[in-house]
């Protein structure tokens, strides 16, 4: 049974739809319930099970109750997709502390959270599991006016790795994808625009990434056909980390 942060809309339904296509019984979290009831309608009507669980990442209680709600509707949650993440977009300077925080909070914070909620069920229930983290390649490098979301998704890549270690005694594997530039519906107007279209042309294969493009690196991580990987970063980037530009 697969657990999705941020599934009300984005990566996140794309990844909850893909897990559920590939057979998953699917618990979709977010923090406000219509666009989750939206996901799981679409998810029924192909043929999939879904439940809908409100959840604030940055609230340890919430995480609680919400894998609470998702035992009680489909038993031990053995596969989590941390997606749920936030951004700030100003140079540091002119940023407030606030915005630093909040994003460090959800995209950091809020996915340690989860991590370990899910971490303590599967060891209390002596199963093993699938902890994916969804990053960025800006944890990776560096643009201007993110610091606090390049600085979180770094961070998360190290969480990553330090939770593989102490995980894997347990049969926990613990990994992440690193998407690149990956269009949605939030973005999709800004690479329309002449900066977007710069943006896209320092991209190695010269195109976005859709968000299909993400599900071979998830079903490898959520089945057992990734079981030797733990501690992992896949980069999906249409080689973006490989470029200097």
């Amino acid at each position: 049974m697969a657990l999705v942060t941020g599934a009300g809309g984005g990566l996140g339904t794309g990844f909850a739809t893909a897990l559920a296509e590939a057979g998953a019984k699917v618990v979709l979290c977010g923090r406000r319930q219509a666009p989750l009831d939206d996901v799981a309608e679409t998810i029924k009507k192909a043929g999939g099970e879904a439940a809908v669980v409100t959840m604030d990442v940055s609230d340890a209680g919430s995480v609680a109750a919400g894998f609470d709600s998702a035992e009680s509707a489909f038993g031990t949650v053995d596969v989590v997709v941390c997606n749920a993440g936030v951004a700030a977009a100003s140079f540091a300077m002119d940023m407030e502390e606030a915005d630093w925080l909040k994003t460090i909070e959800v995209n950091l914070n809020g996915c340690w959270r989860v991590a370990v909620e899910c971490g303590r069920r599967l060891r209390a229930a002596e199963k093993p599991g699938s902890v994916i983290n969804i990053s960025s390649i800006l944890g990776h490098r560096v643009a201007a006016a993110v610091a606090p979301y390049a600085a979180s998704k770094g961070a998360l890549e190290q969480l990553t790795r330090s939770l593989a270690l102490e995980w894997a005694r347990y049969g926990i594997r613990v990994n992440a994808i690193a998407p690149g530039y990956i269009a949605t519906d939030l973005n999709r107007d800004f690479f329309e625009t002449e900066p977007g279209k710069k943006m896209i042309k320092r991209i190695p294969q010269k195109h976005l990434g859709d968000v299909d493009d993400l599900v071979g690196a998830l079903l490898l991580l959520a089945s057992d056909a990734g079981r030797y990987m733990t501690g992992s970063t896949i980069a999906v980037d249409g080689g973006h980390l490989q470029s200097s530009l």
